[in-house]
């Protein structure tokens, strides 16, 4: 009928939970442990601490870096350089704007050089002298002078002292020292050999003449100072002229340029000069591809100026006004040239009882369109001048109109200018 009492009883005793552990047929532990296991054996102690090679910024791995530091330093240097110079000739433009002695010297010597050159009885010449780095500037100045048509030689000192110094004419020349210091050696051995009579021009970076050995020694001298802000060994570590001979070198240019222009001072007629004086390489071919033909030598008639206002009242001073303001040097009596024009030539021969008189009053002084030579804008400047000289007729302050194959007249020429540029 159902299981015995005690059966139930032993089911539903709980267990017995206690922390003894036994152990069933163990020896007994000794009382001696064990060995422990043996220890690895330890690696030679040049396996983990073999010596590192130096480590060297030449290695592959850094070549990237080591290159791009070069070339910063390199890009520096360079950099310190260009703007040290730069600093010396912004100090040079600031002496002559405001020092006294600097710009009375520089007003001098263009004088002295324009005055022997521009007299066709004297047909003088400019000597430039200088030795060593001075020496490499002179000849590049020499060489500048000579393409604006001012005629110069190299006078090295050390040569003239042996037979050279009878390249200067003893009463035509100008001279022109380069000497940084003032007191260059074989210059002041040369000086006393110089004809006093002549002009001399000393560039140099004494900004007075009282500090300068041949200034002192010569005191007609005229200065042209040339100084530089500090001194070569202080701006780069070495006394290399470097500084001092981009500043004389500027001054020359700048002696070259403005001398031409007063000998020269017709509006065309630096470039002119040196175009003729320049036929060959790049600078060359691009002086003549623009005077192959007339239509680039003409000047284009809303270049001209205008006396409209002035209409039939207009005097030769006004005349001369406006030819002066006009940057083309021309002058019309009417915005579309139909009261006749006025060329520059025509303008430069008034004289003083002219500037009273009324334009329609002075002989020969407006040239009418009836008067104008056509000739086609296309037409090289050679066949224009060969074809005028062939029909002739014509004086030098004749009218070309140059005009396009339509009709229209694009600009007007002088024929002297025309002849000129052929």
């Amino acid at each position: 009928m159902g299981e015995p009492l005690a059966h139930q009883a032993h089911q539903q005793r709980p267990p017995v939970h206690n922390s003894e552990v036994y152990l069933l047929n163990q020896v007994p532990f000794s009382a001696i442990p064990p060995p422990s296991p043996p220890s690895p054996i330890t690696p030679a102690e040049s396996e983990f601490c073999a010596s590192i090679g130096s480590l060297s910024l030449n290695d592959p791995a850094i070549a990237a870096c080591d290159s791009r530091l070069a070339l910063e330093t390199r890009l520096a240097d360079a950099l310190h350089v260009i703007n040290t110079e730069t600093a010396a000739l912004q100090a040079l433009s600031d002496l002559y704007s405001t020092d006294r002695v600097a710009r009375e010297g520089f007003h001098r010597a263009v004088e002295a050089i324009a005055l022997r050159q521009g007299d066709a009885n004297a047909n003088g010449k400019l000597v430039i002298i200088g030795v060593g780095k001075s020496g490499h500037i002179a000849r590049k100045l020499v060489a500048t002078f000579n393409s604006l048509a001012i005629q110069s030689v190299f006078l090295h000192p050390t040569e003239a002292l042996h037979g050279d110094l009878g390249q200067i004419h003893p009463r035509r020349d100008t001279l022109l020292l380069l000497t940084f210091s003032g007191r260059t050696p074989e210059l002041l051995a040369l000086l006393p050999h110089l004809p006093t009579d002549l002009p001399l021009i000393l560039l140099t970076s004494h900004t007075r003449p009282h500090t300068c050995d041949i200034a002192r020694l010569r005191p007609d001298t005229i200065l042209l100072p040339a100084p530089i802000p500090e001194p070569e060994t202080a701006s780069f570590g070495v006394a290399a002229p470097t500084t001092s001979t981009t500043v004389a070198l500027a001054l020359g240019d700048a002696l070259a340029v403005v001398a031409s222009r007063e000998l020269h001072a017709t509006p065309s007629g630096v470039a002119s000069v040196f175009a003729r004086n320049h036929p060959g390489g790049a600078i060359g071919a691009a002086l003549r591809r623009p005077r192959e033909e007339v239509r680039h030598l003409a000047v284009a008639l809303d270049g001209i100026a205008c006396l409209d206002d002035e209409g039939a009242d207009a005097t030769g001073a006004d005349v001369l006004l406006a030819g002066y303001a006009s940057p083309s040097g021309w002058v019309q009596l009417q915005a579309d040239g139909s009261g006749g024009v006025i060329s520059p030539r025509r303008i430069r021969r008034l004289g003083a009882g002219d500037l009273g008189r009324r334009v329609e009053e002075i002989p020969g002084l407006v040239a009418r369109r009836a008067d104008f030579v056509s000739i086609a804008a296309d037409t090289t400047v050679r066949e224009a001048a060969a074809w005028m000289g062939a029909v002739g007729g014509w004086c030098e302050d004749s009218i070309v109109a140059v005009v396009e194959k339509e009709g229209g007249c694009i600009g007007l020429l002088e024929v002297a200018r025309l002849l000129e540029e052929a």
